[in-house]
């Protein structure tokens, strides 16, 4: 069925079938963006012959009929070409309208706070809670200030290398610098007043483990002595233990000072958890020194056993060191319950969930201390009925054994709490809740709630917003008669540009708006939550 070929210039078109009807048009007319017209059909002169017809092809049909068609007026092509904006090409790197603070453009583009004087100040929404509003400045206005003050771009690197050496060496010379430091934080102002250290340790955890530094020095220096005089095993067992406990807060005191300073930017989250890494040292050190060498201890005088000199002297000192410790423990378990009811929690919940790290050590040291005291004082008085020497030994490795258990609980619960566990699922669902229920939010998701220590939480999540709810927010604001006015008056595809750029830009910061709003009240309805990430999805 292939009887016929056309051709039409330097195109061949084959039908495929003699009984196929055919119509194809003689003229082509192509509109260009500048409004011309272009007729292809008439583009080849030199083929006049094959450009005014196409080769006929026999259909079948009337002739006739044929040239009616081709006689009949052609009609003309309507094309409807609709206005589009141009785009722009910002390129990879755009930050002609980016804003930045006074304290970026003096540290960054090495300029005075005078120099910013003659500068367009813009106020822009703080991201900052205590304040509404910021001044800002035009990155490129700063970048061109930078450019006339240091007069190149190399000037200007070069002074930036200046100041990050000069930066260094005051780094490395830091502790010579104290006074210069402190007058550097004075220069700020309006800063919330520190408390000092000395007064953090005169209430709460503080005061708990200054208590028990002193008790446990004490029952150290006299057991030490007891442990001379008689050569008892379990009482050199005691006077380890006393000292290993001595250490141990003695650390979590410096923990406790270091965790009340103040964020910089290099720990921006703060030093909170110095806490739990000095109770979880502190766990390593009842491990190693007050298990370990009671462990040992024990064992030399299983193996090597000699006589036990007069205990009278060892059972008056174990008397007077579960009075102190008793009563140091009754001063871990009043703050603990007092701090668990602050938080609705129970006590063991409050215990193992290490809430406090640094009351909790105290609690498990001075509770192993009464419990040693009593293996102590139990299998020195089976010593010194039956003279066997075994007993001892046995209770020093009752003491190490649990010096043991009480290092191990110690590690694992310090250890979760810095590898950042999740807070409960009810408090969890109360956050949840209270985002869903706001007009404003669509829906939540990847919600993480991170519990980083001392009753501080850390609230992430993806929410979708409500666009409808949060433009008819903006327009609420707006005078919604000079907005239609405003309307009306565009005419051209500029005058819409402006008008939707203009009002585009009201909106996100409207958005903006409603976001910092989630925040804060999330952080007032649950004062746990410190830090709280909203992102846009």
């Amino acid at each position: 069925g292939w009887k016929v070929s056309m051709k039409s210039g330097s195109l061949s078109y084959i039908l495929p079938c003699n009984r196929l009807p055919v119509q194809l048009m003689s003229q082509v007319r192509v509109y260009t963006s500048n409004g011309q017209k272009k007729d292809l059909g008439s583009q080849d002169t030199n083929g006049s012959a094959r450009g005014e017809t196409l080769h006929k092809v026999e259909t079948g049909q009337d002739t006739t009929n044929a040239g009616q068609k081709q006689s009949s007026p052609k009609q003309p092509i309507q094309v409807k070409v609709k206005p589009v904006l141009k785009k722009r090409e910002y390129g990879p790197k755009y930050t002609q309208n980016n804003f930045i603070t006074g304290v970026r453009a003096i540290n960054e583009f090495c300029l005075k706070s005078s120099d910013l004087d003659q500068l367009r100040k813009i106020k822009r929404r703080s991201p900052h809670d205590d304040t509404e509003t910021f001044t800002v400045y035009l990155r490129s206005d700063v970048e061109a200030k930078s450019l006339e003050v240091w007069g190149s771009p190399e000037a200007l690197a070069r002074e930036r290398k200046r100041r990050k050496e000069a930066e260094i060496k005051y780094r490395e010379n830091l502790f010579r610098n104290q006074r210069l430091l402190w007058e550097y934080k004075e220069f700020f102002g309006n800063t919330k007043p520190r408390s000092s250290t000395a007064a953090m340790f005169f209430k709460g955890p503080g005061k708990v483990v200054m208590v028990a530094i002193c008790i446990n020095g004490l029952n150290f220096f006299f057991k030490l002595l007891a442990w001379v005089y008689t050569g008892s095993a379990s009482m050199f067992s005691e006077a380890i233990h006393s000292l290993a406990d001595t250490c141990n807060q003695a650390l979590l005191a410096l923990g406790i000072s270091q965790s009340a300073r103040t964020p910089d930017p290099s720990h921006p989250y703060g030093f909170t958890n110095m806490r739990y890494i000095a109770s979880l040292i502190s766990g390593v050190g009842i491990f190693m020194m007050g298990a370990g060498l009671s462990w040992y201890h024990g064992i030399i005088g299983l193996l090597h056993p000699h006589p036990v000199e007069s205990l009278l002297w060892a059972y008056c000192i174990l008397a007077g060191s579960l009075v102190s410790e008793g009563a140091t423990l009754l001063v871990a378990i009043n703050e603990i319950r007092r701090s668990a009811r602050a938080k609705g929690l129970s006590f063991y919940q409050y215990v193992v969930q290490s809430r406090d790290p640094s009351t909790n050590v105290v609690l498990l040291e001075d509770a192993a201390a009464v419990l040693s005291v009593a293996v102590a004082a139990t299998c020195m008085g089976l010593t010194s009925l039956t003279g066997n020497p075994y007993y001892d030994s046995v209770g020093s490795l009752g003491v190490g054994t649990l010096l043991g258990t009480v290092s191990a609980f110690l590690i694992y619960t310090n250890t979760e709490a810095l590898l950042g566990r999740s807070i409960e699922p009810e408090q969890l669902q109360r956050l949840t809740e209270f985002l869903e229920n706001d007009p404003v939010v669509r829906a939540i998701h990847d919600v993480k709630a991170t519990d980083m220590g001392m009753s501080k939480v850390r609230f992430k999540a993806e929410v979708d917003f409500d666009g409808r709810v949060v433009t008819r927010s903006y327009l609420e604001k707006q005078d919604i008669e000079q907005l239609l006015q405003e309307i009306q008056q565009v005419k051209t595809l500029e005058e819409l540009e402006a008008f939707m750029l203009k009002h585009g830009e009201n909106i996100v910061d409207t958005l903006g708006a409603e976001v910092d709003r989630l925040e804060k009240d999330l952080k007032q309805r649950n004062p746990d939550v410190r830090h709280v990430d909203l992102e846009i999805l």
